[in-house]
């Protein structure tokens, strides 16, 4: 495998576990009944970022880059949500 192969892999790993970190947001909220922490107005920049790295990802055919960010899109509109029903 090349370096910049490993090099992908290794970010596109680091990506998932990225995308997936919000979801220790969500378990906090759920634990104490409370989104008022919480600032939707940053997640939704995070959801436009992840959009539109994913539609580049898409652009450039690079699955590296399109499976982390597919991940956080989902991942911060479920995000979002949640805090809007703890609110």
């Amino acid at each position: 495998m090349s370096p910049t192969t490993t090099l992908a892999l290794f970010a596109s790993t680091w990506g998932v576990a990225m995308a997936l970190s919000p979801l220790l947001q969500v378990r906090a909220i759920r634990a104490h009944g409370s989104s008022r922490g919480v600032s939707i107005g940053y997640q939704g920049v995070l959801l436009v970022g992840f959009a539109l790295w994913f539609a580049y990802a898409i652009a450039i055919e690079n699955v590296a880059l399109m499976v982390p960010n597919a991940i956080a899109l989902v991942v911060s509109a479920s995000t979002i949500a949640v805090v809007k029903r703890y609110r």
